[in-house]
């Protein structure tokens, strides 16, 4: 890695972190020609994975989609950049637990809609409302009541 200061090949690993929720590592480096210390964060990617729009066109996986969609359904939601990150990869997770090279949009979609409901009940219905195209108030709706349904069972399993 190169060092940010000096841009140094080389640079040593000084001490690494596992992230509470175990997606990520951190790790704190220094660079061997000029000592400055600097943080760097490894994760998982998912490489190799096309996904297959509802048109039938296919493209390569890309988080910055995903979570540019996320961040729009989080608009003013108080979560911290930790959160949202441990949401991803909890999403990213789920495609990979397909163990599939191609994923359908509609994959997604639903693995995306279950960890929002389970993440945050309004993202979730924000979500819900452009993904699902709800064109009228029924629909939106009949959503809120399945919503409800489901936090009914569930806090009665607990």
């Amino acid at each position: 890695m190169y060092c940010p200061v000096c841009s140094h090949v080389d640079s040593r690993v000084v001490d690494s972190r596992l992230s509470p929720d175990g997606t990520s590592v951190r790790r704190r480096r220094e660079c061997d020609e000029c000592g400055f210390r600097f943080s760097t964060f490894e994760e998982c990617e998912l490489l190799d994975t096309r996904v297959v729009k509802r048109n039938g066109e296919r493209e390569m996986y890309m988080r910055d989609k995903l979570e540019r969609g996320l961040r729009r359904a989080l608009e003013k939601r108080s979560h911290t950049e930790a959160d949202v990150r441990g949401l991803i990869h909890s999403i990213e997770r789920g495609i990979q637990r397909l163990k599939t090279a191609e994923v359908r949009t509609s994959d997604i979609g639903e693995i995306v809609m279950n960890e929002l409901s389970q993440f945050d009940k309004v993202a979730y219905i924000r979500f819900a409302s452009v993904y699902r195209s709800f064109e009228d108030v029924k629909t939106f709706q009949d959503e809120l009541s399945r919503l409800e349904a489901k936090s009914g069972k569930e806090s009665k399993t607990r």
